[in-house]
């Protein structure tokens, strides 16, 4: 019975394991850095500017639910895009993350500039999509202004520039592999790549 239940899960495994053997450096991904993370982490650069980065959302919200146990998800916002506007999101995306609301917010965020395709032109426009997300006026404004806010703004400029970030979307995983998404052919490869790379030892 033990070598029949050996032989089953062998089965089962034995298509991630080719798949995983599958993934090859400078087609796949790329390494943009010799030293990984502690622990095992995934990064998305995106920006609320980006059409892509919002066709992108389902896919990253998937694979949320189907990271393997231990692995951190992060959402990196760029201020590369946008103009002021870009850097205030970015600040606007750490308040949402403070004030546990960052999936709405990002939603309404993006269906504000890419769907709805309207402009977003200052603090007064920011508080009227937390209100839309059920955060009181006053809490967000004050979360906009906090040193933490601030100070997980900088870390995200910060973090966009060490990775050399150019373009979004981009996935770096243990702040080491670079994801080259046109690699893979569905959401399904794209999960099994990262999971790959978040146990990848070299």
């Amino acid at each position: 019975m033990k070598k029949l239940f050996i032989l089953f899960l062998g089965l089962i495994l034995l298509p991630l394991a080719a798949q995983s053997a599958d993934f090859k450096e400078g087609k796949n991904y790329k390494i943009i850095s010799q030293t990984a993370t502690e622990k095992p982490e995934v990064s998305e650069y995106f920006s609320f500017y980006c059409g892509h980065c919002r066709a992108f959302e389902p896919i990253m919200k998937e694979l949320k639910t189907n990271l393997l146990e231990g692995v951190t998800l992060k959402k990196n916002h760029v201020n590369f895009l946008g103009g002021e506007m870009g850097t205030a999101l970015t600040n606007a995306y750490a308040a949402a993350e403070i004030l546990q609301v960052e999936d709405k917010f990002t939603d309404l965020v993006f269906d504000h500039l890419q769907v709805q395709r309207k402009k977003i032109n200052g603090e007064e426009d920011i508080l009227d999509i937390f209100e839309q997300a059920g955060v009181d006026r006053k809490e967000a404004q004050a979360a906009l202004h906090s040193f933490t806010v601030i100070g997980i703004a900088s870390q995200m400029k910060r973090n966009t520039e060490k990775a050399a970030i150019r373009g979004v979307p981009t996935v770096i995983v243990n702040g080491k592999y670079e994801i080259n998404r046109g690699s893979v052919k569905d959401t399904k490869d794209f999960i099994a790549l990262v999971n790959y790379l978040t146990q990848k030892q070299d």
